[in-house]
């Protein structure tokens, strides 16, 4: 995790409460702010990427340790 991410910790939390905290954070971030989300509901697996390509954000990494998710999410580069 660099030092400058945003940590939204949503373990312990069923879908879709993993997205939706991501998405708050996402959405009040400063620009060129990437958000880490750690989430344990298995369906973060389908739900973040998903969510990320709708909304103009890109999963930069993907992770996963003890049954625990790491995501982290920015916004997509603009094409100029």
């Amino acid at each position: 995790m660099s030092q400058d991410d945003i940590l939204v910790d949503a373990r312990g939390h069923r879908c879709p409460v993993p997205t939706l905290r991501l998405r708050r954070a996402l959405e009040t971030a400063p620009d060129g702010a990437v958000v880490r989300l750690l989430a344990d509901d298995p369906l973060a697996r389908i739900d973040v990427p998903h969510f990320a390509a709708g909304a103009g954000f890109v999963v930069l990494e993907k992770a996963e340790a003890d049954g625990v998710l790491s995501f982290r999410v920015g916004r997509a580069p603009t094409g100029g």
